[in-house]
């Protein structure tokens, strides 16, 4: 595939999907949700299982935002489509990881699963061109496990309504972004 291809096959998924904010949008409401699970009284233990199970919401959730910003989850005859999926589903090659975490240390589960989500945003910035990615990967990352070693462990619900947060001025970023390379 030549390069002038290559950069044709991105534009077009980069138009369609408007950047992925749809996934982006609903991945800032999920932590949002989380955020509130990690206030409950409960176990770290327990808390984690309720995290788990929330986040089978993030496709549903996408996909109805996808109809509401009008985005394109599929775009036919474009061999690179398939791999924006690809690239979200090597966040699960890291369960094992999180899996130990919960097991041994649930307390930290959180910050684990918010240090995965932030570092799989990172190969979208060359997926959609676009530099927020890159930059918010290494900012939840990052900041995540400073704010984890600053705060008290009953306050570990900060953890993710930070992720939360910056989902949405990621989210933000995108739209302004793709607004302005669109018009």
């Amino acid at each position: 595939m030549e390069q002038k291809s290559l950069k044709k096959l991105k534009t077009e998924i980069q138009f369609q999907a408007k950047n992925g904010i749809d996934f982006i949008l609903s991945a800032s409401i999920l932590w949002l949700a989380i955020s509130y699970i990690w206030t409950l009284e409960y176990t770290s233990y327990n808390r984690s299982i309720f995290t788990f199970m929330i986040g089978a919401i993030l496709l549903p959730l996408a996909f109805g935002l996808s109809k509401i910003l009008r985005t394109n989850w599929k775009v036919k005859d474009n061999p690179l489509q398939p791999l924006g999926l690809w690239l979200n589903f090597a966040q699960l090659i890291y369960f094992p990881f999180l899996i130990f975490i919960l097991i041994k240390y649930p307390d930290y589960f959180i910050m684990s699963y918010a240090i995965i989500t932030g570092a799989h945003l990172f190969p979208f910035a060359w997926f959609y061109d676009e530099i927020g990615y890159a930059i918010w990967a290494v900012i939840i990352s990052v900041g995540t496990l400073l704010l984890t070693l600053n705060i008290e462990i009953e306050k570990i619900w900060i953890i993710p309504l930070f992720t939360s947060v910056m989902l949405f001025l990621l989210a933000g970023w995108i739209s302004i972004r793709w607004k302005r390379h669109n018009e």
